[in-house]
């Protein structure tokens, strides 16, 4: 058993070498003030990410709260190739009138698992990315964070597989990468007992899984730290909470992109 452990370790430090390294390691629009998140539950969760970056960024320059105009637009369960693209796009479709400058692209869970959906990630990622660039935006990818127990498709396999399928799609297209799923492998390594994930199935995020994603987005896409950021869902997120999660945010940000 100690021998067969012992093998499946070296295996994955292999893969973790092995990754693909991001070639976009700064954002691509300078203080988005247009961005439009396109996903599933895992941004609805925990009163939407969408919402927790906004006040975010607002917290950290309360200068931009009447210039930032951000949309979700979701589909529970659903695969990326769910999305109608050609019209979440089209200006003035989400009570936008100028196009989103960003849009910031999430694939299902299971989609890096498997050859097939693999493949039609990469397929849907490259045509979206042509409608958001015709309308004059960028793309980025959200890197979803996997599963943890008692879903029973938790592998430790999995955040490898993610994070090949995302980084690689994402140099294709010259996409920024948003390192979530590794930012919470990082969380559940300094704190294995955190619960980011829901208990009931070890999938969907809790409100401080939320959080972490959102201090991850926006130090992804602004090129800030949210080490230091006053915005804690008023008053919900404790203050170690919140500051443990902006610092793992922070520093995996920065590793990822090698800053």
């Amino acid at each position: 058993m100690r021998f067969l452990l012992a093998l499946l370790g070296a295996a994955l430090t292999s893969a973790a070498a092995a990754a693909p390294v991001p070639l976009i390691r700064a954002p691509q629009v300078d203080t988005p003030a247009r961005v439009l998140f396109v996903g599933n539950s895992y941004f609805y969760y925990s009163d939407s990410l969408h919402n927790h970056v906004r006040r975010m960024a607002i917290a950290a320059d309360p200068s931009l709260e009447k210039e930032l105009h951000y949309k979700s637009a979701t589909i529970g369960g659903a695969s990326l190739a769910q999305h109608d693209i050609e019209w979440l796009t089209k200006p003035g479709q989400l009570g936008i009138e100028q196009p989103f400058q960003l849009v910031i692209l999430q694939g299902a869970s299971s989609e890096p698992l498997s050859e097939a959906k693999r493949a039609k990630f990469r397929e849907t990622v490259i045509a979206f990315n042509k409608v958001i660039a015709e309308r004059g935006g960028k793309t980025a990818l959200y890197m979803t964070h996997v599963y943890v127990k008692p879903n029973k498709n938790a592998n430790p396999r999995n955040i490898r597989l993610t994070q090949d399928l995302y980084v690689s799609v994402g140099n294709e297209i010259g996409a920024l990468v948003i390192p979530v799923g590794l930012a919470f492998e990082e969380a559940y390594r300094r704190r294995p007992g955190i619960k980011l994930q829901q208990a009931y199935d070890g999938s969907h995020p809790t409100l401080i899984g939320t959080y972490l994603a959102a201090c991850t987005v926006y130090a992804s896409i602004y090129g800030k730290s949210p080490v230091g950021n006053s915005y804690d869902y008023f008053g919900a997120i404790d203050k170690d909470t919140a500051a443990f999660l902006q610092q793992v945010a922070q520093d995996t940000v920065r590793k990822f992109y090698g800053r």
